[in-house]
């Protein structure tokens, strides 16, 4: 499944899937949900959490600037604090659709 339309209504992203789904995300849980390492941090070899802030759950006032494609797997959003290393996978943003519909995000 592939995104055929991305628009910005309000303060979500929208996303027409090719199956004819749509999924709506908040900028703000859209931003805390980034899979960069600078947000989530990263492991070393002896299971170490390095860096990130993944106990950062709020964003507030940060919107989505833009986006763009990233070979046939996901999208790199850009946000208004600068951020812009996170790439989204598209499973990844249908189980985030979910859990955010489930409040687990």
């Amino acid at each position: 499944m592939r995104p055929e339309d991305i628009q910005i209504i309000g303060q979500e992203v929208a996303i027409r899937w090719s199956d004819g789904s749509e999924d709506y995300f908040p900028f703000e849980k859209l931003r805390a949900a980034s899979p960069s390492a600078s947000n989530q941090g990263e492991r070393d070899l002896f299971g170490n959490l390095i860096g990130g802030n993944p106990g950062q759950t709020h964003f507030p006032g940060v919107i989505v600037t833009g986006w763009m494609p990233v070979g046939g797997y996901a999208i790199q959003f850009r946000f208004s604090d600068g951020h812009a290393s996170g790439l989204y996978p598209f499973s990844y943003l249908k189980d985030l659709s979910q859990a955010i519909a489930d409040g687990r995000a």
